[in-house]
């Protein structure tokens, strides 16, 4: 597995990948991609560390798994490829946005635009195999992704951490909320999103005005 990464990410996370539990998961990764389908493409796994620069990463979105079907992942959570019909959780996403902000919604689910903004799209595991959910989890991932959050936090200052659902707020229980900013609500999935725990949540616009007090660019959602 080829780690290709921003250089100030490497910096950051040289140590990490150095580890044995590292190389442990790029051997996986490597065997994985050899002898079956998986997403995102090789050149797409580190996709968020390369838009989202790390001097630059001033919103992090916590996501699961990357999308499991032909052509959908891109390396950046809840995002998909241009042209992809734009699944049930970010059509929720772009819903909410609508009604909190009055923006239009998107015709494309490709969230690069706001990767290059400083919104780091982390999934807790960076790979998947075709048509099964959850299939490259417990191989090294989440630790790796535990890392990155903990290096954020205790790094940088004033950074809005937005995490939706169970998954995402266990896997914040290392930010310092004494010096960033967490927002929680349900998960934007239809399953939630309809029992009333996702729409409402207001989170991007509490985001911006967070930004904005301390001297940052907002973010154009």
């Amino acid at each position: 597995m080829k780690v290709d990464i921003h250089p100030s990410w490497k910096k950051e996370l040289a140590e990490e990948f150095e580890k044995d539990y590292f190389k442990n998961l790029a051997e996986f990764v490597k065997n994985e991609y050899t002898e079956n389908t998986c997403y995102p493409k090789g050149k797409d796994i580190f996709s968020a560390f390369e838009h989202a620069t790390f001097p630059n990463t001033k919103i992090v979105i916590l996501g699961q798994d990357p999308y499991h079907g032909p052509g959908q992942a891109n390396g950046l959570c809840f995002s998909v490829n241009d042209g992809i019909k734009t699944p049930p959780s970010l059509q929720n996403i772009f819903r909410e946005i609508k009604e909190d902000l009055g923006r239009p919604v998107p015709d494309s689910g490709n969230l690069e635009r706001w990767a290059n903004q400083g919104v780091l799209l982390l999934n807790a595991t960076l790979t998947v195999r075709a048509h099964q959910a959850g299939s490259h989890q417990k191989k090294g991932w989440e630790r790796f992704t535990d890392r990155v959050i903990e290096i954020i936090s205790a790094e940088k200052e004033n950074v809005v951490f937005l995490l939706w659902g169970g998954y995402a707020k266990k896997k914040g229980a290392k930010i310092d909320s004494s010096k960033h900013l967490i927002l929680t609500s349900g998960h934007p999935s239809p399953l939630s999103a309809n029992r009333g725990y996702w729409f409402g949540n207001k989170h991007f616009s509490k985001a911006n005005a967070y930004l904005k007090e301390n001297g940052k660019e907002p973010i154009d959602w």
